[in-house]
């Protein structure tokens, strides 16, 4: 089933495999740029999914799955982001902390550098650009999400954007 007929095909109540097919790529990119470790993405990524096949949550519709998904992934990388255990735990070196590394890439290098400059900014705007532009949210329904006003994600998308045309002046898309 290509990517098309996937986003459109109706989901079953308690389809597990179904939402995780349609949605798997969303909710690790969000827990990817929110933690900047794959081992905390993935324990996210994991969590999310769990969570949602243990709760067996209902929706209105396909757009109510998508937002409690987000909102889940959102809660959940804040979550691992701002442990106790991270807070209080110093490495013995600075190369020991695992981040996101030069090893992990995407089709591209035009990915994998928007990538790298995405997660360099603030989560605020992190977050807006990441669902405006990778989960194609509206500014409204982002804002729900988020449970900020409209006029706080236009801000954050469009400080967002001049962040990350700043970081990548000089690299691929400097004319």
């Amino acid at each position: 089933m290509n990517a098309e007929a996937l986003e459109e095909a109706p989901l079953l109540p308690g389809d597990t495999h179904s939402v995780v097919e349609r949605y798997e790529t969303m909710v690790y990119g969000i827990a990817l740029t929110h933690t900047g470790s794959r081992g905390d993405a993935d324990d996210v990524y994991q969590e999310v999914f769990l969570t949602y096949h243990r709760r067996r949550p209902e929706f209105n519709d396909e757009e109510h799955r998508k937002a409690w998904l987000i909102t889940t992934a959102l809660n959940c990388a804040s979550r691992v982001r701002l442990s106790s255990w991270r807070t209080r735990v110093v490495p013995l070196a600075p190369e020991q902390v695992e981040v996101v590394s030069d090893d992990f890439t995407l089709a591209t290098d035009e990915q994998n550098v928007l990538f790298r400059a995405l997660r360099s900014l603030p989560e605020n705007q992190r977050s807006v650009l990441y669902l405006f532009y990778f989960a194609d949210l509206p500014v409204a329904q982002i804002a729900d999400l988020l449970e900020v006003e409209p006029g706080t994600v236009r801000v954050r998308l469009s400080r967002g954007r001049a962040q990350m045309r700043d970081k990548l002046m000089g690299g691929l898309w400097d004319e």
